[in-house]
């Protein structure tokens, strides 16, 4: 058996792994390349595209032998580099998360993908792609200071280990189809777009040649305009809409299972790529539980926690329940150490929410409406029919936005359409800010801005527009709760 401090090299398949993702780029270079050959021979073009090929297989032969890891009693230290080398070492006791993906590749070759996180930054310290699925396991366990067994690190063992977790989450596949069909993406209509933009590099089509056919066409466009069209094309954003929402999530979130013991939960998901997450319970910063407008009023919720180490995922969470009953979230919320969400005792925050809402939401679509309508086409005016909607958000903002200090924990609320409920533990408040703007400053309000360690990205547990006294009060509340 290898000594744990000796270095080691990732998994030779790595190099397979490596070159196979490059070549859907080298597939569609080789068109351009031959045109830029023509007239010269073929087989000069021939010669330079294998001296080519042989120079990218050396370089990543040469990355992969230079690249090395080692698991020491108190750190790991990854050695890479061919021209510029670096030396990273990673003390055990600062890496927060160990997660383990399996792409599509690294499945192919019976692979996986290392990363460790220490909460440090937004970036992963170290990614070990690939090893081996012992190797996997044996560092997982490792650099959580846990020891592994000869037999567990052979390349037989799996990334779960011998001893399985109870499961206290699940995604059937009914499940994972209606969270699916709540997950409304527009994002086949953005690559729809971007299809048709790069378009006009190969025929003679372009937004330039769009512009002009619109603008010849225009009268004939609003003679021939009914509402009609307007469902007809609204009708088929939808049906693309629904069918990006169902494709991304069956993806993602396949056979979604979350065990938990040992003071850790472990979440396994993914159709093509499989992840494997742990998150230890005494990391856990904060709980958020998220309801859509639909799937909120039919009593579905999703549940993330903010963790020391944050996450892959931009938001900076992990979830443990992408949609769940009520009961289902009250469960996992309790084991990991985290009070329940009351609702009861919740405060509003000051009337002066709903003018600054208003003043953030309408005038900036009322004025693009107006401007294209002058100076495009009439027709846009139709956009006219969104105000109305976000009008009536605006002045529900404050209604749904509420907090309270309660013995052990803050508790926010806010949010219209999407709502969202915050569990924040007093002792993981790390810093506490008070803003406030030249309009907030005018009404007598300002924001308490709660600052949990690994956080960032979007979403943080602020409370919003409440008047300087209560501010203050809250401010001095949880400084006393800390100290």
């Amino acid at each position: 058996m290898v000594d744990a401090g000796t270095p080691r090299r990732v998994h030779p398949g790595t190099m397979a792994v490596a070159f196979l993702r490059k070549a859907p780029q080298n597939v569609f270079a080789i068109p351009v390349f031959a045109g830029w050959m023509s007239g010269r021979g073929l087989d000069w073009a021939l010669l330079i595209a294998g001296v080519a090929a042989a120079v990218a297989l050396f370089f990543t032969w040469l990355n992969w032998r230079r690249f090395t890891y080692a698991v020491g009693p108190d750190e790991l230290v990854v050695e890479r580099g061919v021209f510029s080398l670096s030396r990273r070492s990673i003390p055990l006791e600062r890496i927060q998360d160990v997660s383990i993906e399996r792409k599509p590749l690294h499945r192919l070759f019976g692979l996986a993908e290392v990363r460790i996180e220490t909460g440090g930054g937004d970036a992963d310290e170290a990614v070990l792609d690939s090893v081996s699925l012992g190797e996997a396991a044996r560092l997982r366990a490792a650099l959580r200071g846990r020891h592994v067994a000869a037999h567990q690190a052979g390349d037989e063992a799996t990334v779960t280990g011998p001893h399985v977790l109870p499961v206290v989450f699940a995604m059937t596949p009914g499940r994972v189809l209606l969270l699916g069909l709540f997950s409304f993406s527009l994002v086949w209509l953005a690559a729809l777009f971007g299809i048709i933009q790069s378009l006009d590099q190969f025929v003679d089509l372009g937004w330039d040649q769009l512009r002009d056919y619109a603008g010849t066409a225009r009268e004939q466009a609003q003679a021939r305009f009914s509402v009609a069209a307007v469902l007809m094309v609204a009708g088929i954003a939808i049906a693309l809409g629904v069918a990006s929402g169902v494709v991304s999530t069956i993806l993602r979130d396949w056979n979604f299972t979350l065990r938990a013991g040992e003071g850790r939960f472990r979440r396994t998901r993914g159709l093509l790529t499989r992840s494997e997450v742990v998150v230890a319970m005494r990391r856990v910063q904060l709980a958020l539980v998220q309801r859509g407008p639909l799937r909120g009023w039919l009593g579905w919720n999703a549940l993330s926690v903010q963790t020391l180490g944050g996450s892959n995922d931009p938001s900076g969470r992990q979830s443990l329940a992408p949609l769940a009953r009520e009961d289902e979230v009250a469960q996992i919320v309790s084991m990991a150490g985290l009070p329940p969400f009351e609702r009861l005792p919740l405060r509003s925050v000051d009337g002066g929410h709903v003018v600054r809402a208003l003043l953030r939401t309408v005038p900036a679509p009322l004025i693009a409406i107006v401007a294209a309508a002058i100076f495009v086409t009439p027709l846009t005016l139709v956009g006219l029919v969104i105000l109305p909607p976000l009008i009536v958000s605006a002045l529900l903002q404050r209604r749904f936005h509420r907090f309270a200090l309660l013995e052990t924990s803050l508790q926010v609320m806010r949010g219209v359409i999407v709502q969202r409920d915050w569990i924040v533990p007093v002792d993981n408040v790390q810093v506490l800010t008070v803003r406030q703007g030249p309009l907030q400053r005018a009404l007598g309000i300002a924001s308490v801005a709660i600052d949990t360690a690994g956080a960032k990205g979007q979403g943080a547990p602020d409370v919003i527009d409440i008047n300087l006294p209560d501010a203050r009060e809250l401010i001095a509340g949880l400084i006393a709760k800390l100290d």
